[in-house]
């Protein structure tokens, strides 16, 4: 018989991280036979006297680590955790259950609005598997590759970028590797003694600016207007070289329009300058039409375009690549030879994306991804809209993964305690403050609220608790600063 969990009403952790430990510890102590059938969600929520989206969230938890497994019309049961018999009977010591996976980031939340977690639950497990398992086969794919990136992926890859965002491009300008940072520390040497300081969005992404800082560059934080960067602070900084993403900036959202657009490809002309475009979300727009890259507006236009596969297919592959202008590959392939490069992103995910590619199921990933995204971010846009009302404002709608919430209910508090207040109530969003570049004190209450990884059916009851507990913070804090003594 199954003993009810008891549950601690008052302790900071949410409920369904205790039901999950309650049962990750009967399980593996014995208490929980392989086997067992757990109660319905139904049926252990009101036995628990709670709702059951904690019960939902630990079932779910439990059965991604191997746990348990779910039955169709049937019900939830025990796996097993230990070898097959007991020691006595095969004299072998039992094996300890399966380690679970540790994820980037192992604090789990009941309602998650991490902007780096994607949705797999449309992943097409079967295609890849089958995809990559074609690739085993062949020993050849086992020797040292090209460290510019598999041929037959960068064609793929140009044909991709030509047909659907734009670009002037040809395989033998694309660069694969195997992170973000690998490839700009490439860039940071094909640029040398032609560049010497770096503009970037201030706020916006780091990872870039600080890899060519730590190579000796000067960065330049440039402010951003309604349309993007402000290109006449750009033309008074003296930067030799922008990076920024216009298609959808990071983190504000604004799309950059092409008379601005036009502009910064005249200030490059007119400087010998270069322009590092990231695309990063450039595949997901749900609302218009997508915008072109910037690199495709001119031909042999000095922007080096930058992009990867982690949001549109998954991080895991390790696969992200950058688009050269044709005057740089002759530096690129010098380096290639002097510094014995290799490849740097697995030959056997480069050719299986290859295939996944050339038939047709990346497109038909894509359409479906966009579909989901775009019930998503309606779902996130309709629940801040309903609880928040005028208490909040919210921009960089219509593509990506995240949405852009300031809250402007007066004594609110800061971001910093705002946020500790969503976390203690299960809830996680991200302060938009660590995204300025040289101002680690500004605690405005703006925040990144990503939809890409949470459940659908999670994102209205995730924001009205949200709402609830900021909201009512605002509330006893004015309260108590209009009070007399």
């Amino acid at each position: 018989m199954l003993l009810v969990p008891k549950l601690d009403e008052h302790s900071g952790v949410p409920y369904y991280i205790q039901l999950y430990e309650y049962f990750t510890k009967a399980i593996l102590g014995g208490a929980l036979e392989s086997g067992t059938r757990l109660p319905s969600i139904r049926r252990l929520a009101a036995l628990c006297g709670i709702s059951a989206t904690p019960v939902e969230l630990a079932y779910q938890q439990l059965a991604a680590e191997g746990f348990i497994s779910s039955r169709p019309r049937s019900g939830y049961y025990i796996l097993p955790v230990h070898s097959s018999g007991s020691a006595a009977d095969s004299g072998e010591r039992p094996r300890p259950a399966a380690r679970p996976i540790t994820p980037r980031d192992s604090r789990r939340f009941a309602y998650d609005f991490h902007i780096s977690r994607n949705d797999f639950s449309l992943f097409p497990h079967r295609i890849w598997r089958s995809l990559y398992q074609e690739q085993l086969a062949n020993a050849d794919l086992l020797q040292y590759g090209d460290p510019q990136g598999e041929p037959a992926l960068r064609h793929s890859i140009a044909a991709h970028l030509r047909r659907f965002r734009g670009l002037n491009c040809t395989e033998e300008q694309i660069v694969i590797g195997g992170d973000q940072y690998t490839l700009c520390s490439l860039l940071c040497l094909l640029l040398e003694g032609r560049v010497s300081s770096l503009g970037i969005e201030d706020p916006g992404y780091h990872l870039i600016p600080a890899a060519f800082r730590r190579s000796g560059y000067r960065i330049m934080p440039i402010p951003l207007e309604e349309d993007g960067l402000d290109l006449g602070k750009l033309h008074s900084s003296g930067a030799d070289a922008v990076y920024l993403s216009p298609s959808h900036q990071f983190p504000r959202g604004m799309a950059m329009p092409i008379t601005k657009r036009l502009a910064l490809l005249e200030w490059a002309r007119s400087t010998g300058g270069y322009i590092i475009e990231d695309d990063y979300d450039g595949e997901f727009r749900y609302h218009g039409r997508p915008i072109p890259a910037l690199q495709g507006l001119a031909e042999g236009s000095p922007v080096i375009y930058m992009c990867s596969f982690a949001q549109s297919v998954a991080p895991a592959l390790c696969i992200h690549y950058m688009v050269l202008p044709e005057e740089l590959l002759p530096r690129y392939h010098s380096l290639r030879s002097e510094l014995y490069l290799e490849h740097s992103a697995s030959r056997l995910h480069q050719i299986a994306l290859h295939y996944f590619m050339e038939r047709g199921y990346f497109e038909q990933h894509l359409r479906r991804m966009r579909l989901l995204y775009q019930r998503k971010h309606d779902a996130l846009l309709r629940a801040v809209r309903q609880y928040f009302g005028d208490a909040a404002v919210l921009s960089g709608t219509d593509a990506g993964f995240h949405l852009l919430l300031t809250l402007t209910a007066p004594g609110a508090g800061s971001a910093r305690e705002l946020a500790a207040a969503a976390e203690a109530e299960g809830i996680r969003v991200t302060p938009m403050s660590y995204t300025w570049w040289d101002q680690p004190d500004r605690d405005e209450p703006v925040f990144i609220l990503g939809f890409a990884g949470i459940a659908l059916e999670l994102i209205d009851e995730g924001i009205r608790r949200l709402a609830g507990v900021w909201l009512r913070q605002a509330h006893r804090s004015l309260s108590t600063s209009t009070s007399g003594p």
